[in-house]
Parts: structure tokens; C-alpha cells; sequence
């Protein structure tokens, strides 16, 4: 019976070393990646469900290995408002629950552009990220960028009439 226990130990042990192994992207064929990117907060899971997905779709082609800082990477190619040192970006990954017959959100990560963090050099493997799940990511931009700065001196209002 302990033998079972540590069979089970070592395939998933197996499992995580494999999903750590680098990917070698001149050989593999990459998998395509839906990311559904939104500012200040991550879609709503409803819009997932019944065969739907949010509009706010971003398709990459990418590897297993792929970091979440290479993913920010991608997504601020594409997406002016996230270019800005300072901006966050927080990912979950959107998967079937297949009992309940709906999706759920799990988160995996945050980066920072501008700052290194701890999970910047999560990859998908390591997220436990399957293919046909999708990525959510809230992209926020940094607190000033909502607070214009205010000129010393007088100020004088402009008006369009």
C-alpha cells in the first residue's frame, strides 16, 4: 500500500519536472493562446460560458515554457495603455469545471512592467495551464496615470463654448 502512495509521489513528481523542462520552440509546434485582455479589471466569468467569450480577444502563438513576463511582453505590443512603466498586469487562467458544466477563474500570477517580481518567470507548464484553457489578464495602469499632475501657479480653466 505505501508503494502506491509513492508511485502516485513520483509520476507527479515526474509531471513538474516536466513541465519545468525547457521547450525546445525550433522542434515544437506551438500551441495558440487566447488572452482576453481588459483595463482595471478581468472580464466577467459569464462572459465565458455558453459557448461565448468576451470580445477583448488577443491570439499568440506560444510554448508551454512561455513566462508571464514574456506574456506581458506580448500583450503590450498590442495594447498602448499598458506600455507605461509601473503598469500591472494579473493573470488567471479561465478553465472548464467540467462537473458544474461552467468555467472558473484561477489566478497564477502578477507582473509589474518596469520592476522584476517573483513570478515573472512562471511559465504556463508550471501554472498547471492546459490547452484549450484560456488567459484572463487586468491590466492596471499605475495610480498617477489616473492623476494628471497639477502645474504650480495659477491655474486657469479652459473652456470650449
Amino acid at each position: 500500500m505505501a508503494t502506491g502512495n509513492l508511485e502516485s509521489y513520483v509520476r507527479i513528481d515526474e509531471k513538474l519536472l516536466e513541465a519545468e523542462k525547457p521547450v525546445d520552440r525550433e522542434k515544437t509546434c506551438p500551441l495558440l493562446l487566447r488572452v482576453f485582455c481588459n483595463v482595471g479589471r478581468h472580464n466577467n466569468i459569464n462572459d465565458y460560458n455558453r459557448g461565448s467569450v468576451p470580445s477583448n480577444e488577443l491570439q499568440i502563438y506560444t510554448w508551454m515554457d512561455a513566462t508571464l513576463r514574456e506574456l506581458t511582453s506580448l500583450v503590450k505590443e498590442v495594447n498602448a495603455e499598458a506600455r507605461q512603466k509601473g503598469t500591472q498586469f494579473s493573470f488567471v487562467v479561465v478553465s472548464p469545471d467540467l462537473r458544474m458544466h461552467r468555467y472558473v477563474f484561477r489566478e497564477i500570477g502578477v507582473t509589474i512592467s518596469g520592476q522584476k517580481g517573483n513570478e515573472d518567470n512562471k511559465t504556463l507548464g508550471q501554472a498547471r495551464f492546459v490547452i484549450g484553457d484560456y488567459l484572463d489578464v487586468c491590466i492596471t495602469p499605475p495610480r498617477n496615470q489616473h492623476f494628471p499632475m497639477m502645474r504650480r501657479g495659477p491655474m486657469r480653466m479652459l473652456h470650449d463654448f
